[in-house]
C-alpha cells in the first residue's frame, strides 16, 4: 500500500519523491536527506532509536525539513523530543492505519496542537471507540483506556480478504452501537484528559516488533526449537513503562520445571541469532523469565493477555 500511496499523494500534490537506496541507520542517509533538501521525512520509531544511540546525524543539516511523519508502531516522548531537535524542532505527526482500512482511522494534524507521541484526531470519515472491560464502548470524549474499535463505515476500508473470512477476522463477536456492528482493529489505545490519543501496543496474540506485525506463534515455534531443556515458550509483546515500541519478552517452562535457574543472558542471545537468522534480522528479544509452566484456559490455550499484564507490570520495577 504505501508504494502506490506516496507516488499519487507527492503526485497530486506537486510534490517530488526522495528515494534512498541503502539503509536508513547511517550516515549515508543522514547525509542524503541533507543533500536532497528533503522537507518532510517519514520514520518509524525503531530508526529513530538506532539514530539516537549511533548518533550519525551528527554535523548533518536537517533545517529544510517542515515536519517528521511517524508510523508503525508506537512512539516514546523522549524518542520524539530527540528527533525533532535534528530540524529545529519541528512536528512529529504521527499516524496509525493499516493496509486493510487504505491508510489512517487516526493522526496527528497540522492544524490542532499536538503532543509529544501522540494523536489529535480521528482521520478523516473515520469514529473510534475505546472498549472497556465489558467489551462495550465506554462514553466517546470520556478519558480511558482499552481495545480500539472502529466505526463500519469508513473510506477505504477492506470488506474481502483473500485467505480468511473477512466477518469473522474483523466483526464476529464485536459489539452493536447505534444499530452497526463496530469493526475490530485490535490495538490498545487510550484518550487522555487533554483530548489526546495514546496507543499502547496489540491486544491480541499478535505484536507489532519495528513496525513489524508478527504472530506469537511464529516466535514460539523458533523459540522453541534453540534448546533442548526447553518444554514450550510464550512470546509476549510488552510496552514499556515509559512509553514507545513493544519490547519482546519469552517466557520459558523448561522440562524440568523445578530447574529455573539457568544462563538466561545466554539463552537471550541464543533466541535472538535464531529469530534474527529465520524470521526477521531486526527482531530482538529483550528479557527472558522463567516460569515452571504456562498459564493455560481451561481448553489448554496459552493466556497470552495475562502474561502480558504480568510483564508490564514487573517492567515498572527496575529489577526487570
Amino acid at each position: 500500500m504505501m508504494g502506490p500511496w506516496l507516488v499519487y499523494a507527492s503526485l497530486l500534490n506537486g510534490a517530488s519523491i526522495a528515494l534512498y537506496n541503502g539503509s536508513p541507520l547511517g550516515s549515508g542517509f543522514a547525509k542524503f536527506v541533507q543533500d536532497a533538501e528533503v522537507t518532510m521525512l517519514g520514520v518509524i520509531p525503531s530508526i529513530v532509536r538506532t539514530w539516537r544511540s549511533s548518533n550519525c546525524t551528527a554535523g548533518y543539516d536537517w533545517s529544510t525539513i517542515r515536519c517528521f511523519g511517524s508510523t508503525g508502531e508506537a512512539s516514546s516522548v523522549d524518542e520524539c523530543l530527540w528527533l525533532m531537535g535534528r530540524a529545529l524542532y519541528k512536528p512529529v505527526i504521527e499516524y496509525c492505519g493499516g493496509t486493510e482500512i487504505g491508510g489512517a482511522f487516526i493522526s496527528g494534524s497540522l492544524l490542532q496542537p499536538q503532543s509529544l507521541a501522540a494523536f489529535s484526531t480521528p482521520a478523516m470519515g473515520c469514529s473510534l471507540f475505546i472498549l472497556g472491560d465489558d467489551h462495550h464502548p465506554i462514553p466517546q470524549n470520556v478519558p480511558g483506556m482499552g481495545e480500539l474499535a472502529l466505526g463500519p463505515i469508513m473510506f477505504g476500508a477492506s470488506n474481502t480478504l483473500l485467505n480468511a473470512d473477512h466477518y469473522d477476522v474483523y466483526f464476529k463477536g464485536m459489539p452493536v452501537w447505534n444499530g452497526k456492528i463496530l469493526r475490530r482493529h485490535g490495538d490498545i489505545f487510550e484518550l487522555t484528559s487533554r483530548g489526546y490519543y495514546h496507543a499502547h501496543g496489540r491486544s491480541d496474540d499478535t505484536m507489532n516488533l519495528g513496525g513489524i506485525k508478527v504472530s506469537s506463534v511464529e516466535i514460539e515455534r523458533i523459540c522453541n526449537a534453540v534448546d533442548s531443556n526447553i518444554l514450550e515458550t510464550a512470546a509476549i509483546g510488552v510496552p514499556p513503562p515509559q512509553g514507545g515500541p513493544e519490547q519482546l519478552a519469552i517466557a520459558v517452562a523448561f522440562n524440568d520445571s523445578h530447574d529455573l535457574t539457568g544462563d538466561l543472558d545466554q539463552l537471550r542471545k541464543s533466541f535472538n541469532s535464531a529469530l534474527q537468522k529465520k524470521l526477521n534480522p531486526l527482531f530482538r528479544v529483550s528479557y527472558v523469565v522463567p516460569l515452571s509452566s504456562l498459564p493455560r484456559t481451561a481448553t489448554n490455550k496459552v493466556m497470552r493477555r495475562v502474561l502480558r499484564k504480568k510483564f508490564a507490570q514487573q517492567a515498572l520495577s527496575p529489577k526487570l
